[in-house]
């Protein structure tokens, strides 16, 4: 009984000792011995380290003055122009504007002009078809036709006052930006291309042709028309 106990505590020593000797066993001559970065995962070297995030950590160099010039320099060209570029828009907006209103003014009215010559010409005609002789009419008569004649001579004052003029080319050369031939005339003292008879009259708006004159044109012979090549 005696000889179990002593021999199971003699073997825990055994065992003790053992594992003791163990820990204290050398290392080998080609083992890495691990310092303090590796056991902590910092095994890089810093000093020469250039991983992207060695150089993140670095600081912006100084801008030098130089550049912060030009840089301040092409900023502010760069907003000359834009206020250049914006002031021509303005300014050819406003000529724009300026001469969209005076042609509004000056030929706003065109339909009713164009409308209105049909009337003068009524009215020309009645004037036109008034005798010479008033003496011989009564005064109903009389004040009819004067009537007319002072309606016709304010109508001219006020359509010329808005830019109306009447076309009577007779006896002008014949221009096609304002007459329109209706037919020929055969003369003898004429030369070709003169307006000999007026139909109807034409009309313009300032240098705007409201209706074209209808006139007949002379057509010389060929002896005129040879005498004057």
């Amino acid at each position: 009984m005696t000889d179990k106990k002593g021999t199971d505590k003699q073997t825990s020593i055994d065992e003790s000792i053992d594992n003791e000797a163990a820990m204290d066993i050398p290392l080998p001559h080609d083992a890495t011995v691990l310092d303090q970065n590796t056991l902590m995962g910092n095994d890089r070297d810093f000093e020469n380290d250039t991983s992207p995030e060695k150089e993140g950590l670095e600081f912006d160099k100084p801008v030098e003055p130089q550049d912060l010039l030009a840089e301040m320099t092409a900023e502010r060209d760069k907003l000359k122009d834009q206020l250049l570029r914006a002031m021509a828009d303005t300014e050819n907006m406003r000529r724009r504007s300026e001469r969209e209103s005076a042609n509004v003014r000056k030929y706003g009215h065109t339909p009713f002009a164009r409308d209105l010559v049909g009337a003068i010409d009524n009215l020309s005609r009645a004037v036109e078809s008034a005798p010479n002789d008033s003496d011989v009419l009564d005064e109903t008569i009389k004040s009819i036709i004067t009537g007319i004649q002072l309606s016709w001579t304010e109508l001219q004052s006020v359509i010329e006052k808005h830019g109306i003029q009447r076309v009577d080319p007779l006896g002008e050369k014949f221009d096609y930006n304002l007459h329109q031939a209706m037919f020929e005339v055969p003369t003898e003292d004429q030369v070709s291309g003169v307006v000999l008879e007026v139909v109807q009259h034409g009309y313009v708006l300032h240098d705007r042709l409201l209706r074209p004159a209808m006139v007949g044109v002379s057509k010389a012979s060929d002896a005129i028309s040879n005498k004057h090549d």
